[in-house]
């Protein structure tokens, strides 16, 4: 049995240091080493929980291509072992600009998966039946197979989806709301819309997080809960991944069964510590262990 699942949401990020955001206009600007490496949000939610010392297991396709190739050796330098579908169209890819302060805009490449499931319904549900808890990125391959995600999570098992900055309305998310016992969403375009939008989700547990202002915690009875933001243990040079770590470290302490709102103020520290690292390969000792 493994400790978490992790659907989809693996990729590569192209990292460049730019000198503010938005990005000057200009023809070309000298920056810093380029970086590439292993990204996207279930590579974030994956590598952190492994740095917690959780058992994982991704599902995801790759390209057959250096990307993906990329990809798999940070999964097997962390010891993270995954059951991989190819994708002709490649490896997702993001290019992330980070200003100074380590705040950052992604342009994503999402490699569209074209056909049917990468993986059978059946294939899926046992993976699914031996997981403590299944986390799901928002996977175009992973939508059909929703129904059988969810029928085959056991008693006591938890769903969770990040949502990233869903606006609330747009209708590709709510398959995945849907079968999700647990919903993290980024405030960025809800604004003063989360408490109507929890409500709308309720009683599923719905966690807004919004950067460096913290996070609101709805335990879908109609209550909010405010989650102060922590305080990074070394300057912020990367805020790329932090509300993948801030997931993986609310999915731990769940396991470990702390009280919701104490699983947040936790998660939020995960995420703080996250910031201080450049890159989503976290040395030993860098994301507090509770």
């Amino acid at each position: 049995m493994v400790d978490l699942l992790v659907l989809g949401g693996l990729g590569v990020d192209v990292r460049v240091r730019v000198p503010a955001l938005p990005l000057p206009a200009a023809d070309s600007h000298t920056v810093e080493p380029i970086e590439l490496r292993i990204g996207n949000t279930g590579a974030g939610v994956a590598l952190a929980a492994r740095a917690l010392g959780l058992r994982v297991l991704v599902v995801d396709t790759l390209g057959a291509d250096p990307a993906g190739e990329l990809v798999r050796a940070a999964l097997t330098r962390a010891g993270i072992p995954a059951v991989l579908a190819e994708n002709p169209d490649g490896t997702r890819r993001s290019v992330n600009l980070v200003d100074p302060g380590g705040r950052r805009t992604s342009l994503y490449d999402p490699r569209p998966w074209r056909g049917g499931p990468p993986f059978s319904a059946a294939e899926l549900a046992a993976l699914v039946r031996d997981a403590r808890h299944v986390h799901l990125s928002i996977m175009d391959w992973a939508v059909p197979l929703l129904p059988a995600v969810r029928a085959a999570t056991a008693a006591g098992v938890a769903l969770s989806s990040d949502l990233h900055d869903w606006d609330g309305e747009n209708t590709y998310h709510l398959p995945f709301a849907g079968v999700a016992d647990l919903v993290l969403v980024s405030g960025v375009r809800l604004g003063d819309r989360a408490a109507s939008l929890a409500g709308t989700l309720a009683p599923r547990t719905v966690l807004v997080t919004r950067g460096a202002d913290g996070a609101e915690l709805f335990p879908g009875d109609g209550t909010v809960t405010p989650v102060p933001p922590a305080t990074a243990p070394a300057p912020v040079v990367d805020t790329n991944g932090a509300g993948d770590a801030f997931a993986a470290g609310l999915i731990a302490a769940r396991l470990r069964g702390e009280p919701l709102a104490d699983a947040a103020r936790y998660a939020a520290r995960v995420a703080a510590a996250a910031c201080a690292h450049d890159g989503m390969e976290y040395p030993p000792g860098l994301l507090p262990s509770g």
